[in-house]
């Protein structure tokens, strides 16, 4: 999703999630103690979320793993004054009970607590690939999906010609290793190892594929 800052005022994560209005139709993250306005998305944002949405639910429900996709929860990094929501986010139901913040604030603070998390990259990609990236694993979270179907990212992260690039990291030793797929590559995901899908049926969920 792109953004723009709402205000200059620097705020606390509490300062912020009293802030957040109730039933609001437009969602907010804190970048460093800045409120961020994130703009809707484009359709095929929403296409890809919704296919990764439902082709993970089928995959943790067939192997009868206690997790489950909130609609919206925010994950607070352990430092400085940030809170993230999202694109697709995997929580495990009995690590809850550790989360202090999640029955007051629907807030996540443990990276035990989230198997995978997934951004749909759009213009902001340096938040995907440089803030997010660091603050996931600084978590732990053990893995984290970027998909940046439209090949937003800088060529660094995505390579030299840029094309449509699903880079998966998984921690490993408390950093990051990646991995990326592209076309017809299958994603091999550490954590649902019998997932079948390739980087193209992301990249181009919801299209009518003539043949």
């Amino acid at each position: 999703m792109t953004q723009t800052q709402t205000a200059t005022k620097v705020v606390t994560f509490e300062e912020f999630i009293q802030w957040y209005p109730d039933n609001s139709p437009v969602r907010y993250e804190l970048h460093n103690g800045v409120i961020i306005e994130m703009t809707p998305p484009v359709g095929k944002h929403e296409e890809i979320k919704g296919f990764l949405t439902t082709k993970l639910v089928i995959e943790y429900s067939g192997l009868n793993l206690p997790y489950f996709i909130p609609n919206q929860a925010i994950v607070k990094p352990p430092e400085g004054e940030s809170g993230y929501l999202p694109d697709v986010l995997i929580l495990n139901r009995p690590c809850l009970t550790s989360e202090s913040l999640w029955t007051k604030s629907s807030t996540i603070t443990q990276g035990s607590s989230i198997p995978l998390v997934i951004e749909v990259v759009s213009q902001n990609w340096r938040d995907d690939y440089y803030k997010k990236l660091a603050d996931y694993e600084e978590m732990g979270i053990p893995e984290y999906w970027i998909v940046d179907y439209a090949a937003f990212g800088a060529r660094k992260f995505i390579g030299d010609p840029k094309v449509p690039t699903f880079s998966l990291y998984e921690l490993i030793d408390g950093e990051f290793q990646v991995s990326q797929f592209r076309g017809n590559d299958c994603i091999v995901s550490p954590t649902f190892p019998d997932l079948k899908m390739t980087a193209n049926q992301i990249f181009q969920a919801g299209e009518v594929i003539e043949d």
